[in-house]
């Protein structure tokens, strides 16, 4: 399908089931955050996922080239985002991905309430004042705690997922007693955790944790994924995230 590009877009290939997507570097690209999370989270076959603040669209793209989900739904407030996002699901010819513009505070609203089985989320990691929207740029709003913050990404996913339903999300390592807290404050149960390392000898920088609506106390810490080797080069497992 010819899909029209806008000045400075690019197609760049996924390397999963022949999934690509629009980016564009001056407005914004996703890093591998996103391609950690989509092999961390615990979706199965038939699920309906939903991401919040999905950005270009690339989580449910890797989602929905892992598992045979029900459908995705990419929820994301920013206009221009919104569009190359859309472009990207007619540009895979993907039926059951769907991207709606709307705000994260309101996502039970749009979505509707324990509507999904599996809720992801790349949140902004920066803290972050408010300010007027046409006053900031797409970088600084999905980077920078603006339109929306850590608590307000858990209230909304611990909402939207069904009783017994999980919340999966990756950040910045600072922020995992925050997590833990607003999680277990809104009744999702942190259940597995994964640090990230860029190297063997570095401190994890990066955290991939995983919260179950309702469910007990019992936490699972899986071994740290290792980034980069002692020769620079992606590690083995991360080679195959990208390329598997």
């Amino acid at each position: 399908m010819d899909v029209k590009l806008l000045p400075n877009e690019r197609i760049d290939d996924l390397h999963r089931n022949g999934l690509k997507i629009i980016q564009n570097r001056k407005v914004f690209s996703f890093t591998m955050d996103s391609v950690l999370l989509s092999a961390f989270a615990g979706v199965t076959n038939n699920d309906r996922v939903v991401d919040l603040g999905t950005g270009t669209g690339v989580l449910p793209l890797l989602i929905a080239g892992r598992k045979k989900v029900k459908d995705v739904v990419g929820l994301e407030i920013q206009d221009l985002l919104v569009d190359m996002a859309q472009r990207s699901v007619l540009l895979n010819k993907l039926e059951n991905i769907k991207i709606i513009k709307g705000d994260i505070k309101e996502a039970p609203a749009i979505l509707g309430a324990e509507n999904f089985d599996v809720v992801v989320s790349n949140p902004p990691y920066m803290k972050g004042q408010r300010g007027e929207i046409n006053a900031l740029t797409t970088k600084a709003i999905a980077r920078h705690e603006i339109l929306c913050n850590l608590e307000d990404v858990i209230v909304a996913g611990a909402k939207l997922v069904k009783y017994g339903g999980k919340v999966a999300l990756v950040h910045k390592t600072e922020r995992l007693v925050d997590i833990c807290y607003y999680m277990r404050k809104y009744n999702v149960e942190p259940k597995r955790l994964r640090l990230v390392q860029p190297k063997k000898d570095k401190e994890a920088n990066i955290v991939l944790i995983e919260g179950i609506k309702g469910a007990k106390p019992g936490l699972i810490t899986l071994p740290s994924l290792i980034i980069y080797d002692e020769t620079g080069k992606y590690t083995k497992e991360v080679e195959e995230l990208y390329n598997k």
